[in-house]
C-alpha cells in the first residue's frame, strides 16, 4: 500500500473495529479524564465560535465564520487524543465484529458522556466568571443566552432529527480522519464536515453541554438578558430541566442514530466480509488517536 495515499475504506473499517477494542479495554479513570478533556476541547471551540460571530449581523456569514472556528474542537480531540461520546458511537463496529460486547460499549459511552458533560460545564462556569461575556457591551452574553433559548425551544422531533444529521457528519469526519496518513490530512478531512454541520444548524449533544449551561448562567446577568433581545417568557423557559428534556435527551438519541446507524452500521455492512480479517491493523493503533 502506497503511504502517500489515503487508507482504503475497508482498512478504515478494520482500524475502527480495532480502535473500539482499545477504547473498551481502557480503565475507567483514564477514560473519564480523556472524556473531560474532550468536553473541554469542544467547549473551547463553542465559546470561541460565539466570540467570533457575536458582532456579525448577517446570519449566513455568522454561520460560515462560526462553523470554521468550531471545527477546531474535533481537530483537538482527534489529534491530541481524547474521548468524545459522539465519535465513540462508531464503537458499534466492534460490537458487530464481536470484538467487544454491547455492555463494554455502553459502559464506555456512559463514562465518556459524563466526562464530556463535566468538561463542557467546567468551561461554561469559567467563561461565566471570566468577564468575557461582557465583550462588546454585553453582546456576547446576550448571544450566549439567545443561542441557548433557541435550542431549548426546539420540538423533540426537530432536536432528534438535527441530532441525527449532526453526528452523521461528525462520524464521517472521524471515519475519514482514520484514513488520513498525516496531521495535515487529518485536519483537512475533519474541517469540512464539521463546518457543514455548524453552518447547517445541526445539533451536537456535547457542544450543547456548553452552549445551554453557558446561557443558563448568563441569564443571571440583567445586562446580558437585555442584550439578548429575547422575551422574559422565553428566558424563563431556559433552565436545567428544559436543557435536559427538550434538548439534551432528543439530541443525544439523534446523535446515536446518526453515528451508529448511518456511519458505523452501514460501513460495517459494506466491508464486513472474509477479507476483513486479513487486513493488517495499522501501526498507530494503541499509540495515537482516541476519539
Amino acid at each position: 500500500m502506497d503511504d502517500n495515499k489515503m487508507t482504503a475504506p475497508a482498512e478504515i473499517a478494520a482500524y475502527a473495529s480495532q480502535t473500539s477494542v482499545q477504547k473498551a479495554e481502557r480503565d475507567t479513570v483514564k477514560t473519564f479524564v480523556l472524556a473531560v478533556l474532550a468536553g473541554v476541547f469542544i467547549a473551547f471551540a463553542a465559546q470561541a465560535s460565539n466570540m467570533a460571530i457575536h458582532t456579525i449581523t448577517n446570519y449566513g456569514l455568522s454561520k460560515v465564520v462560526g462553523g470554521a472556528v468550531f471545527s477546531a474542537g474535533l481537530i483537538m480531540v482527534l489529534l491530541a487524543g481524547a474521548e468524545l461520546f459522539t465519535g465513540n458511537n462508531l464503537m458499534v463496529i466492534g460490537v458487530l465484529d464481536k470484538r467487544i460486547t454491547m455492555g463494554q460499549m455502553l459502559r464506555n459511552w456512559l463514562i465518556v458522556y459524563i466526562g464530556n458533560f463535566a468538561g463542557a460545564v467546567l468551561i461554561a462556569l469559567l467563561i461565566n466568571h471570566s468577564g468575557l461575556l461582557n465583550s462588546s457591551d454585553g453582546a456576547l452574553g446576550g448571544l450566549t443566552i439567545k443561542i441557548a433559548v433557541s435550542k431549548v425551544n426546539l420540538s423533540f422531533e426537530q432536536a432528534f432529527i438535527l441530532g441525527v444529521l449532526c453526528n452523521w457528519l461528525v462520524c464521517i469526519a472521524v471515519w475519514m480522519s482514520y484514513g488520513a496518513k498525516d496531521a495535515i490530512g487529518k485536519v483537512a478531512v475533519i474541517f469540512f464536515p464539521i463546518w457543514i454541520f455548524v453552518l447547517s444548524g445541526f445539533e451536537h449533544s456535547v457542544a450543547n453541554m456548553y452552549y445551554i449551561p453557558a446561557g443558563i448562567l448568563a441569564k443571571g446577568n440583567d445586562a446580558f438578558v437585555q442584550a439578548s433581545h429575547v422575551s422574559l417568557d422565553m428566558i424563563n423557559k431556559l433552565n436545567w430541566g428544559s436543557f435536559i428534556i427538550n434538548n439534551l435527551l432528543p439530541v443525544t438519541l439523534g446523535n446515536i442514530v446518526g453515528g451508529s446507524l448511518f456511519i458505523g452500521m452501514i460501513y460495517w455492512f459494506i466491508y464486513n466480509n472474509k477479507k476483513h480479517d486479513k487486513i493488517i491493523e495499522r501501526k498507530e493503533v494503541g499509540k495515537g488517536m482516541s476519539v
